[in-house]
């Protein structure tokens, strides 16, 4: 369950539909970056977990939407807070891996005492 709901792409999705319903199309031009393929996977384990209900319209033709249902909306709630701090951090925890990473890349440079 953990691997669901934490997984790149299920974050991302669960965000997407905080506000309200979407289309595939729509869901696919607002998360940046997912493959079709690797959204439909995504959307049909978030549908199975029940997180995600996937409305069929009586439109000719038939139109989907996805959205979230009240499980779903829970862990949203939850999971805004965890991206919340990660936007007000990342440039933090970058510039803390880059120091971590300097003074490998420098040893590595130099040549070995003897």
């Amino acid at each position: 369950m953990l691997d669901h709901v934490t997984s790149r792409w299920a974050t991302l999705i669960l965000a997407a539909l905080r506000d309200g319903p979407l289309r595939f199309s729509e869901l696919h031009t607002k998360i940046e970056g997912v493959s079709e393929k690797m959204l439909s996977q995504t959307l049909r384990t978030l549908v199975h977990d029940g997180l995600v209900i996937r409305t069929v319209h009586p439109t000719t033709p038939p139109t989907v939407s996805y959205g979230l249902t009240e499980l779903g909306d829970g862990l949203t709630q939850l999971l805004h807070g965890l991206m919340t701090w990660i936007g007000e951090h990342a440039a933090e925890v970058h510039t803390a891996r880059a120091a971590h990473q300097a003074p490998a890349t420098a040893n590595a440079s130099q040549p070995a005492q003897q």
